[in-house]
């Protein structure tokens, strides 16, 4: 019998689970932010609603490939995470504010224990 999944790599998968949740009940709620989810994620060209929608969509399948210790799930964290780590730090230093600093801090903790869990996600003895 393999390992349990690892303890971190469930709560990530989950937070990003809960995330989706969340954006999921904003799109039928009126939620005003200073800083909508467009500009978060480095799209403030896009509407509102489409960025949400596809937010959902992407972060239910990292979550999904991450949860169940794929590769591709491993990758598709890894690049999303260094993504939002750069966006978050471009705008913390046009903006100097929150929410920007707390994304900036998440990616680097998702990223720093992804990287360091990799073998998790090469082995298929491992399981869910």
């Amino acid at each position: 019998m393999g390992e349990k999944r690892l303890f971190g790599i469930t709560l990530i998968g989950y937070f990003y689970i809960f995330g989706a949740i969340v954006l999921l009940v904003t799109l039928f709620t009126n939620s005003a932010d200073e800083f909508g989810i467009a500009v978060r994620v480095g799209l403030p060209n896009i509407p509102e609603n489409i960025v949400k929608i596809l937010l959902v969509v992407i972060s239910l399948v990292i979550a999904y490939g991450y949860l169940k210790l794929e590769k591709w799930g491993y990758w598709f964290m890894t690049t999303y995470s260094i993504y939002f780590l750069i966006v978050s730090l471009i705008l913390s230093l046009q903006y100097k504010q929150q929410p920007f600093y707390g994304n900036v801090i998440w990616s680097i903790i998702v990223l720093m224990y992804t990287l360091r869990k990799r073998k998790y996600f090469d082995s298929k003895a491992v399981a869910s």
